[in-house]
């Protein structure tokens, strides 16, 4: 599996382009310009056409773009957008539900990152990992909600939504993508709640979160980023680990090969800064 730092993507609406630059300046590890929740129906063509006009001049670092699903009106036009600009360097496309709706994103030639939103997406998950222009999952926590029909932001909820991290957490591994990015969290104006949650999705496999506002950057790589302690024990173990030995103890626990790959990835993540 390849690596990459990314912890943090940060969604900006395509109606307010002026904020995009401000947003590639942030410290996010990517981009995310939005076609699809965050615009009205009746401002999509708007939405696409500032869009275009903004790559028409950008000559910074790429963006993402989160186009419209497909079977809705504005899913060709959007595509064709994608398709026509080098700096839209990879595509989020929402209520992914199967291989061929990968494959349609994909004659793009960019990277694509399908949100799970969908019962249909959730049973599709291992052939829409398998697809080869994929190189990591997210998920739509809401959408996904809504269409399972549970209550949202309850315990019960988030009971249902584990099992849906489960299912793309070991889908991710078993096509050999890069760790999934979790959903967004509503909360944005409490460093400790968004810290906490980034770190709950690290700790089951996740490698970094959807943001909706620049406050949440911050927390959300403290959260994905390993702490002191996690650092401290990692270098004793490698430290111990160069005697050579089969297993040995550190702490009082006992160290053998997986320990030591766990240990090893601690200190890469601690070398990482998005």
């Amino acid at each position: 599996m390849t690596r990459d730092n990314l912890k943090t993507m940060l969604f900006v609406p395509a109606l307010r382009p002026e904020r995009i630059a401000k947003a590639l300046a942030s410290g996010a590890g990517a981009v995310i310009v939005d076609l699809e929740d965050s615009v009205h129906e009746s401002a999509k063509e708007a939405a696409r056409q500032a869009l275009e006009d903004f790559l028409n001049l950008h000559e910074g670092a790429g963006i993402y773009v989160r186009i419209n699903a497909r079977g809705t009106a504005f899913f060709d036009e959007d595509l064709a957008l994608c398709n026509r600009h080098d700096k839209v360097i990879g595509i989020m496309l929402p209520r992914a539900e199967s291989a061929e709706d990968i494959s349609i994103v994909a004659e793009t030639g960019k990277p694509v990152m399908p949100l799970i939103e969908t019962a249909r997406g959730l049973v599709a998950i291992h052939d829409i990992a398998a697809s080869p222009a994929v190189y990591r999952l997210s998920y739509g926590g809401l959408d996904l909600s809504e269409d399972l029909g549970i209550e949202g932001n309850t315990a019960g909820a988030e009971t249902i939504l584990d099992q849906c991290r489960y299912q793309i957490l070991v889908s991710s591994r078993v096509a050999a993508l890069l760790p999934p990015i979790d959903t967004v969290f509503p909360v944005f104006d409490d460093y400790q709640a968004v810290l906490a949650r980034a770190r709950r999705a690290r700790n089951m496999g996740f490698s970094g979160m959807l943001c909706i506002h620049p406050k949440q950057l911050s927390p959300v790589q403290s959260g994905f980023a390993p702490d002191a302690e996690q650092v401290e024990w990692a270098l004793k173990v490698l430290a111990a680990a160069e005697s050579g030995e089969g297993a040995f103890k550190v702490d009082g626990q006992m160290v053998d090969a997986p320990v030591i790959a766990m240990a090893r990835t601690i200190i890469e993540r601690s070398e990482d800064h998005h």
